[in-house]
């Protein structure tokens, strides 16, 4: 069997390093994509995988990777949009957005869209990877993405992992008839350097004993990994949310398809997309 090309950013650590050694180790033709040239190198080294740079805090460093991306690869099995985190106190990119809201939603909000003509072609799985935040911080403001009012660490990230089910949601009524697949997951409480460049209390249990009780960056990456190599449609359905390899119950806003629509479309015009090109229905 010829070995599919799958994508997986924030492979320099963590669980997307974890899915990056599983998804090679398999035969998989793996990518990985991260912020630190050296610990991106390190893993593309261990797993004989190519990699790329990209500072999700900087669009244009988004769109060079699209530009990349779709050069070397005519065809792209899967997409892992797993680059995120928690931030610190309220800062703007230099795209002038809210540094949380753009590095875990805008950033591959943007990056998948660059790629849906080789995605749309290839039949491909875009996977988003959330948190269980959705449901717990989440208090999402469709007209403050960016967050200009009651800016709270938590808060900003509970509202991108919403929106990173959203987007899923989104994703999947424009494009699974033409071909793509999608899903978004938790991969629970992982012991890894999360948090660490954050002012959150999240922070804390990361550094404290608590961390001998959470997930292993393996156990973290067992859905992920599941998503890229399970067949959509059989092993699972496309637009939903996962948790431990089945469907879970997300925020109330997540199941709003007005919502989803309308993100997307602000989303759009955020990084200077055209929508209705982005919408084969319109």
């Amino acid at each position: 069997m010829t070995a599919r090309t799958i994508i997986i950013t924030g492979a320099s650590d963590g669980i997307g390093a974890s899915a990056a050694r599983t998804l090679a180790a398999r035969g998989e033709r793996v990518v990985v994509v991260g912020r630190s040239a050296e610990k991106t190198e390190r893993i593309a080294k261990e797993t004989g995988a190519d990699f790329f740079v990209a500072d999700f805090a900087d669009l244009s460093q988004v769109r060079r990777l699209a530009a990349q991306l779709k050069e070397q690869y005519p065809r792209i099995d899967v997409l892992a949009n797993n680059a995120g985190g928690i931030m610190g106190a309220r800062e703007l990119t230099v795209d002038g957005h809210e540094k949380t809201f753009q590095v875990n939603h805008l950033a591959p909000f943007l990056l998948t869209n660059e790629l849906l003509d080789v995605l749309t072609a290839s039949n491909a799985t875009v996977i988003n990877t959330s948190s269980v935040a959705n449901s717990i911080f989440a208090k999402f403001d469709i007209s403050d993405l960016d967050a200009e009012q009651g800016y709270s660490t938590n808060r900003a990230y509970g509202n991108a992992k919403l929106a990173n089910i959203l987007f899923t949601a989104e994703l999947h009524h424009r494009f699974h008839a033409a071909g793509i697949s999608t899903a978004a997951f938790h991969p629970g409480g992982v012991a890894t350097n999360f948090a660490a460049e954050s002012t959150s209390p999240m922070r804390l249990a990361y550094k404290s004993f608590l961390k001998r009780f959470m997930l292993t960056p393996e156990q973290g990456a067992d859905t992920l990994v599941w998503l890229a190599t399970a067949v959509p449609g059989q092993g699972w359905t496309s637009g939903g949310y996962y948790a431990k390899r089945k469907l879970s119950k997300a925020n109330k806003q997540a199941y709003d398809a007005a919502l989803a629509r309308e993100l997307w479309e602000r989303s759009a015009e955020m990084v200077a997309q055209d929508s209705d090109r982005l919408d084969p229905h319109a």
